[in-house]
């Protein structure tokens, strides 16, 4: 975020200003290299100089650092004398933490220090020894310390009092407190001349009008604030750094966006999807309607659509696409529907087929028939059966062309490839929508569909990268679904009664599915069934698995009923037969792993257990939920898990159990996961380019950077009158970034 002549200032290497060996820790371990990197390495919260931090919140296994002080030490030995440890009592009203030292030197040295009263700052590895949480050997530094006289006390107290505490993000090899005097030895480094070759990258006039500080006072304030409003001016600044840089990014990549040629896809009046529309059953949703004519406004643009379609599970998502694929035949050109598994593809082709009727049977594209062809292209197909597929997308004679990651390959072609369809986005990978993207002579319309966005994903749109519909009204008819959470280790009578609810499901008439982590065929992991606790190196048992589970009901509480198991290592012939079977009512119970997740749709099924549901995500859950209740007959979730109340885990599942707002759920797992790396490949968030900005907390903010930053560029795309902003992206986006960023 800095001029390029300002090397001697931000970009000074670390080692000249903290020394070699600080500096090489903080490149192993933190990812800092230079000044700027430092500065820009802000403190995760503050602690009041005259408030305790709490201990009776702290996570064990975790590195963590206290203000705590001195309760009691206590001097004790063991093994006959030979060993002596020193156990120290911290306190700060809400809770008590031990430390403890362990040989005859160090126990001394610290003996003589801590004393009872003495208060300071502590950091180390909360364990936990007979019931009790404790730190061994703590690095520690005293805040009362290094007085010459009462007066040197007083004036130490008066100055430390009411003045926030910096907490950094830190690691084993270097404690918060070190980060900080690092920290302090680099803004006393730059000094005023060094300062004045820093340019800002915030245009002047965005500063005035925002009242926002100048960069150097946001970073002296962040690290070194006298009170909380500081905190919050520097805040507020470096806030805008990150929102207004990327939302510029952005800006420029749509209006790139709108400079490609893209062949506008308009149906027809009296053409195929008007002869669909007149065959539906059933009246389309007013949600179904609008966002359909919002589609259909993109596809009729004359540069690529780039459209999210955030659906509910079972709020009709699939035949919106549908409808969108075959307005796209009306106009001459080909859809392709990117699924993630065999399964899903199979179901899309089964379901569209059916829906069409005699139109999925038509001839040449643009001849006199009205209807086009609806081919399945998978990796396990048959040759003579791939070798027609591939034929007959090639000529144009396939108008929708439903696959998995076998529509990426190059021996695929397309003779005009209008529309790519991707079902639950975030299965796939950047490069691979693009490859199949890049199979279109023009650039294709991209329309990406999902049911609960992952982090990423919601971050993506909070940003205004996408355009974005939203389909939240379910089909009238849609029965509600019921969630609990099953406490199987603390409750296990709860467990029995959620088998006595599938077995009442299965005797009125319905269906049941039973959800597990793993498969359990192989050797390694011993396939563990209802009510097995073996454990494993970690203290926790083995995932249940399909196998396990599956022998254990039908020896168990689901004896007599039809069960069958359905699993990824089943050949593709065998999991389309088990579907089929379950779909026609001739399996009472199927036992599976997520390859259930999306698309099947089987309206009697009306139950389902999710074993060990705290090892799945909250899109996960969401995702499974939506099979069932799919009919006019209530649904029924039921997710088992082990983990204790008051675990993170235990407060996911209470959140998926509270709500069947997909929106509201990618917004749990936001809080939880971060957005991950807005403008890189990382998924999760410990890569995240946000340092200051969280999406969840910051919307209006960035709907504010958004709209400052779309002026910006459209009066300005090359940015000429702010040279330190482009330099600032240029830092921002690497050739990685750009890449990631350009085909996303």
């Amino acid at each position: 975020m800095v001029c390029n002549g300002c090397v001697t200032a931000l970009h000074e290497p670390l080692a000249k200003v903290v020394g070699g060996t600080t500096a090489k820790v903080m490149a192993a371990h933190l990812d800092l290299h230079t000044v700027g990197d430092l500065l820009h390495h802000y403190p995760r919260r503050y602690a009041e100089r005259g408030e305790l931090t709490r201990l009776d919140e702290l996570p064990p296994d975790e590195h963590v650092t206290v203000v705590a002080r001195v309760a009691d030490a206590r001097f004790l030995t063991f093994n006959g004398g030979r060993g002596v440890r020193l156990e120290v009592t911290l306190t700060d009203g809400s809770g008590r933490l031990q430390l403890v030292f362990f040989g005859r030197r160090a126990v001394h040295h610290h003996e003589k220090v801590l004393l009872p009263g003495r208060r300071g700052m502590f950091a180390g590895k909360v364990t936990l020894f007979n019931r009790r949480l404790q730190l061994s050997h703590p690095a520690y530094e005293l805040l009362d310390q290094d007085q010459d006289s009462d007066q040197d006390a007083d004036a130490a107290a008066a100055g430390f009092a009411g003045r926030p505490l910096p907490i950094y993000p830190a690691c084993k090899q270097l404690e918060s407190w070190r980060i900080a005097k690092s920290v302090g030895v680099a803004l006393d480094s730059l000094g005023a001349t060094s300062w004045e070759g820093v340019e800002d990258p915030l245009p002047a006039a965005l500063r005035g009008r925002r009242e926002l500080l100048p960069l150097p006072e946001a970073l002296e304030l962040v690290h070194r604030p006298h009170g909380r409003a500081d905190i919050a001016r520097a805040r507020d600044r470096l806030k805008w750094d990150e929102a207004f840089v990327l939302q510029v990014a952005l800006a420029r990549r749509r209006l790139d966006a709108a400079r490609l040629p893209a062949v506008p896809r308009r149906p027809a009046e009296d053409g195929l999807l008007a002869a669909f529309d007149a065959r539906l059953p059933f009246t389309l949703t007013e949600g179904q309607r609008r966002v359909g004519a919002e589609i259909f406004d993109g596809l009729a643009a004359e540069h690529p659509m780039h459209r999210l379609l955030q659906g509910e599970v079972g709020s009709g998502k699939t035949l919106v696409a549908l409808r969108a694929m075959l307005a796209v035949a009306d106009s001459g050109g080909q859809s392709a529907l990117l699924a993630p598994t065999e399964v899903l593809a199979q179901q899309h082709h089964r379901s569209v087929t059916e829906m069409m009727g005699e139109l999925a049977e038509g001839g040449l594209l643009g001849g006199a028939e009205q209807g086009t062809r609806v081919v399945l292209l998978t990796g396990s197909m048959g040759a003579a059966a791939r070798r027609r597929a591939l034929l007959e997308a090639a000529t144009g004679e396939a108008g929708i062309v439903i696959g998995t990651h076998a529509l990426i390959e190059d021996a695929v072609t397309f003779h005009d490839l209008g529309l790519v369809v991707v079902d639950e986005q975030h299965r796939f990978g950047v490069e691979q929508r693009d490859a199949l993207r890049g199979k279109g002579k023009r650039p294709p319309h991209l329309l990406v569909m999902t049911a609960t966005p992952i982090p990423r994903t919601v971050a993506m749109t909070v940003f205004g990268d996408l355009e974005t519909s939203v389909l939240d009204q379910l089909p009238e008819g849609r029965a509600p679904i019921a969630s609990h959470v099953v406490p199987a280790r603390d409750k296990p009578h709860f467990l029995a009664r959620a088998w006595e609810r599938v077995r009442e499901e299965v005797e009125g008439g319905h269906q049941a599915y039973v959800v597990c982590p793993r498969i359990g065929d192989d050797e390694e992991e011993p396939a563990t069934g209802p009510g097995e606790t073996g454990e494993g190196e970690d203290g926790r048992r083995p995932p249940l698995s399909v196998l396990g589970v599956a022998a254990g009901l039908a020896d168990g509480p689901l004896r007599g009923l039809r069960t069958e198991v359905l699993h990824g290592r089943l050949a593709p012939d065998a999991k389309d037969a088990v579907m089929r079977r379950f779909a026609a009512g001739e399996t009472d119970v199927l036992v599976a792993t997520t390859v259930i997740e999306v698309g099947v749709n089987v309206p009697n099924a009306t139950a389902m257990v999710v074993m060990d549901a705290d090892r799945f995500g909250v899109s996960q859950l969401h995702q499974l939920r939506g099979r069932v209740g799919r009919g006019s007959a209530p649904g029924l979730c039921l997710l088992v898990t082990d983990a204790p109340e008051g675990t993170p885990a235990r407060e996911r599942l209470a959140a998926v159990a509270a709500t069947t707002d997909g929106f509201e759920l990618s917004r749990v797992d936001l809080q939880q996961r971060r957005e991950g790396d807005v403008l890189g490949e990382a998924q999760s968030g410990g890569r995240s380019s946000l340092r200051m900005l969280a999406v969840i907390d910051d919307e209006d903010l960035i709907a504010e950077a958004r709209a400052e930053a779309t002026a910006l560029v459209a009066e300005d795309p090359g940015l000429a009158s702010a040279p330190a902003l482009r330099t600032a992206l240029e830092a921002l986006l690497d050739p990685a970034r750009e890449e990631f960023l350009d085909k996303g």
